[in-house]
């Protein structure tokens, strides 16, 4: 077991099951050091053709995470605004070498936000991403281009604070959540395979 209660099904690095994603945020300020360390491990990650599509926007001012915080629904911004940062995750939607679209901006772009998940625990941090924002106001927000980037997610990174800061919905809710059996997330091609139109 895990100091956080999880129990993987078969031994994996304990970086994997400690990272989960609190809504107590300490407003304590990120030195500028790990900030960019956050993003140097993003930077790290694989991506189609090497394109790197992704781009994290930041704010770290309370009155620039107030402007973020904006773009965020109620019940994220209750909580997460807390968080000395805030951050949206895009991908860059055509490939830079021929301007034809990246299929696979998304999948890339998660890699190095998962990337940045990590290292944000081996910092002693937290990563909360989020899906809950209105997107025409982040687009609003930040200022980039609907044709040139989508908006992926928000993320709230901080260091962890007490759950009795929460509202009691919220605390309901913070604990490290499980994951379905193992045996649901992967499969084998079938040896055989019904033929057809032969």
């Amino acid at each position: 077991m895990t100091p956080n209660g999880r129990v993987p099904e078969v031994e994996v690095d304990s970086m994997f099951v400690d990272r989960w994603s609190p809504r107590a945020f300490l407003p304590d300020a990120i030195p500028e050091h790990q900030i960019k360390t956050l993003f140097e491990a993003a930077r790290w990650a694989p991506s189609c053709f090497n394109e790197q599509p992704w781009l994290f926007m930041y704010a770290t001012t309370p009155e620039d995470r107030a402007l973020f915080a904006s773009a965020l629904v109620e019940k994220n911004r209750a909580w997460a605004g807390v968080a000395p940062m805030l951050v949206f995750a895009l991908a860059r939607r055509n490939f830079k070498h021929n301007d034809k679209p990246n299929r696979n901006a998304a999948f890339d772009a998660g890699a190095a936000w998962m990337s940045l998940a990590l290292q944000a625990r081996k910092l002693g941090l937290y990563a909360h991403g989020m899906a809950g924002f209105d997107i025409n106001k982040a687009y609003e927000v930040l200022g980039v281009s609907k044709d040139e980037y989508d908006v992926l997610a928000a993320v709230a990174v901080g260091p962890k604070g007490d759950s009795s800061q929460l509202s009691p919905e919220a605390q309901k809710m913070e604990m490290p959540n499980e994951r379905k059996p193992l045996a649901e997330v992967y499969a084998t091609v079938p040896v055989k395979r019904e033929l057809r139109d032969c």
